[in-house]
This record gives C-alpha cells, sequence and structure tokens, in this order.
C-alpha cells in the first residue's frame, strides 16, 4: 500500500501577475520536470499561464508553493489559484508540456 505522500494527484492551476514574456512556461517544465511530475502549462488571452500538475501528493506541493513564490527570475507572481486536489490511478500525460 502506498503511503499518503507517494499516491498520485492531480490539480489544476493558474497564475496572475507578470507571468508572460518572462520565460514563465519554460522554468515551469524545467522546474516539473526535476520534481518528477507530468502535465502541461500554457498562456491564457486574459495574461495568466494555466496548467495541470500530476505526481506524488508530496512533489505537487513543492511545485505548488513554486508557482506561488518563485516562477522565473523576470516574473512578478500576484498570486496563484489552485484547483482542487484529486487522486489519480495512473498519469495521464507524458511528461511535462508547454503547449503555447
Amino acid at each position: 500500500m502506498a503511503s499518503s505522500e507517494h499516491k498520485l494527484v492531480s490539480i489544476n492551476f493558474e497564475v496572475f501577475g507578470k507571468v508572460q514574456r518572462v520565460f514563465f512556461r519554460k522554468y515551469t517544465q524545467q522546474e516539473a520536470q526535476r520534481l518528477g511530475l507530468h502535465g502541461w502549462c500554457e498562456n491564457t488571452a486574459s495574461g495568466t499561464v494555466q496548467g495541470e500538475l500530476e505526481g506524488p501528493a508530496d512533489k505537487v506541493r513543492e511545485m505548488k508553493r513554486w508557482l506561488e513564490k518563485t516562477g522565473s527570475p523576470k516574473s512578478q507572481i500576484e498570486k496563484a489559484v489552485f484547483g482542487k486536489e484529486t487522486s489519480i490511478q495512473n498519469y495521464t500525460h507524458d511528461g511535462f508540456n508547454v503547449r503555447r
């Protein structure tokens, strides 16, 4: 039986602030890959970056903190909003991709 830290979870996110044209998606992809997470991110028409994270609960929590506090060097994060964390049995994405 897997411990709660190693169960797979999925969560949606949206980051507000100066997060476009500051390499935010590239840095998000690098951090997600470093943590072994799957998912995606993309720019939105309203100037935010949104996406989905999949992975072990502890690694997803670490990535959530990164999205709230760190981001790319030139970004200015106002806030990060997260959807409900849901348990998943298997990954639904191959790796972590930048969509657009």
